[in-house]
Parts: structure tokens; sequence; C-alpha cells
């Protein structure tokens, strides 16, 4: 058992997050990293009514007795409005939720006085100051690395963790470019109290996303991903593919807009090309990391190596280096 406030906050056996992501977040994932150990987000984002993701979350309940949250993006234009979704939350009274994507500051309020422990998402340090004093429990702080949308900024996490634990006074989640032992053991060294894994628990059994998709992720190097939309200050890291590449081309022409990138770069593009188990015609989201990902095992399974490798390299490799 690894002992941090993360995992004392959460109730969780390990600190361990598998971040909320849309249309992979679903019931059997959360629910499987839940009963490995660690903390799964359903992502309130990925359901089309209320009534639907109140039906996820009792899913869950019936594949886990242990604790789980939801993600809730604070986006306006949203196919259900983040104030329903939050009713939700508070309705089926759980126990946590990771916010992401905008300013938390009117829900934190209503989820603190039910009980519920706010773990907010952002991609700086002066956006965690800003959640520390609204009330937030805890930070889930993005690097440069990471999947999806990694801020402006351009800070690895190798210095932005350090920062943030040198400011705040609640804990700190490493996010981006963790997918084994060796990264959650050097983020506890950076100060971190866990880390939030999105691509890693992806490539899981339990992850719904479809075999060739899957087959694409597992031949990715390193240097296999890219940055899309930095043009109009929505930097997302996808991976490299046929699409990726097209955006790249309109972005240098220097005069695409929002509207015209929009349709190719959305999650519903990727989504759709997703269900078609296309690994070309969608933009999807991936972490550096994913060059570190050589298999794709059940959940149960990658805890487990993850904590028994951290755990060699800090009670024998850190102790015979430091004699």
């Amino acid at each position: 058992m690894f002992k941090t406030r993360i995992t004392d906050l959460f109730g969780i056996r390990y600190p361990l997050i598998q971040g909320g992501m849309r249309y992979v977040s679903r019931a059997e994932l959360v629910a499987a990293v839940a009963n490995a150990g660690g903390l799964g987000f359903l992502s309130a984002h990925s359901f089309a009514s209320p009534e639907a993701l109140h039906a996820e979350i009792e899913k869950i309940r019936t594949l886990t007795d242990k604790p789980f949250g939801v993600n809730l993006t604070i986006l306006s234009k949203l196919s259900v409005r983040p104030e329903d979704s939050a009713q939700v939350i508070l309705d089926a009274g759980v126990q946590c939720v990771e916010t992401a994507g905008g300013n938390p500051a009117r829900f934190i309020t209503a989820f603190k006085e039910a009980g519920i422990k706010v773990l907010h998402k952002c991609t700086a340090v002066r956006f965690a100051l800003k959640a520390e004093q609204l009330g937030a429990d805890a930070i889930s702080l993005t690097g440069f690395e990471a999947a999806g949308h990694p801020g402006e900024d351009n800070v690895p996490n190798t210095v932005l963790i350090p920062a943030a634990v040198d400011r705040l006074k609640i804990p700190v989640v490493a996010n981006g470019g963790f997918a084994d032992g060796r990264g959650l053991a050097a983020a506890l060294a950076l100060g971190a109290e866990g880390i939030a894994m999105g691509t890693r628990f992806l490539m899981t059994q339990e992850s719904p996303m479809p075999n060739a998709v899957k087959a694409r992720y597992l031949s990715a190097s390193e240097c296999d991903t890219t940055l899309i939309c930095r043009s109009i200050g929505d930097s997302t890291r996808v991976l490299k593919n046929g699409l990726a590449d097209q955006i790249l081309e309109l972005e240098k022409s220097g005069t695409a807009t929002h509207d015209e990138l929009m349709p190719l770069a959305s999650s519903l593009r990727w989504i759709q090309a997703a269900e078609k188990d296309d690994p070309d015609d969608g933009a999807y989201a991936a972490g550096m990391g994913v060059g570190l990902i050589h298999d794709i095992p059940s959940c149960h399974e990658l805890v487990q190596k993850i904590i028994g490798d951290a755990r060699a390299i800090i009670d024998k490799r850190l102790r015979d280096i430091a004699g």
C-alpha cells in the first residue's frame, strides 16, 4: 500500500488516477480501476442526457464498491450543460469530482457542502492557486507531455510539478507522460502525491477503444504525437496520422479559423472514427507517454506492475545509489 495525502483524501489503496476521457471513461473501465486500487473518473461529457449519466453512475455501483468519481468538463458548448451534469453528481451522491476545462467556482461550493471531494485539473500553477483559493481539495496538474489539452505554456512536468508543490498547500497529482512505475517514482520524488494517466488506461483490456485504434497507439513511439490547433489557442496533443497532418497543413496557411478546424479536430470526428474502428480518420488524443506502452493489460495487471516497479525503484535502486 502506498500512503499519500491523495490516497487518504479519496480513500484509495494506490495513488493512481484514471482521468476522465470522453468516450473511453465508461463504467467498465472506471470500475476496473477502482477494483484495482486506483481512482477512476467517469466522463460526464460522454453522455447525451442527464438520465444517461445517472444510469452509468448506477452501473458502476453494480461493478464495484470502491470509491470512484465523475469528470465534469466545464465548457459552454456541450450537449448537456455542466450545470445539469453537476446536479446529477449531487443527486447521485458521488464521492469525488474531477473538474476540468474552466473555472470551477460556480460548482465547488455546492460540491463541498455535499461532502464531495474536488480534484481540479489544470495546466498552470496560476490556475492551481486559484482553484486552491476557491476550495479545491487537490490539483491534477497537466504538463506539456499530456494528451488532449496541455495548455499554452509548454512547461514539462519536471519543472511544473515542483513549481506547483512549492506554492500550494493542497496535494498535487502529476498528469502527463506517466505510464509506468518509473513515472510514479519520479513524480513522488518531484513532490507530487500521485499520478493521473489517460493514454495508459486507454490501453487496457477494459477500455472500449476499438482494437485497430489500440493497435495504432501500440505501434507509436514517443515521437509519434503532435500538437494541433495551436494557431487558435487550443493546443491539443494527438497521435500523428493523415488527419493530423491535414490539420497542421491548414494551420500553416495562417488563415485557418476555428470553424474550419473544428470539423476535423473535434472529439465528435474522432469518436465517429473510433466507432468505425478507423485509426486514420480522427484526431485521437495521445500523450508522449504512448511511446512507453508496449502491451494491453487488464487494469489490475497494470496497477500491480506500476506499484511493484515503483516499490523496487524506491526501496532498492535509489537506496543502492545513495549508498
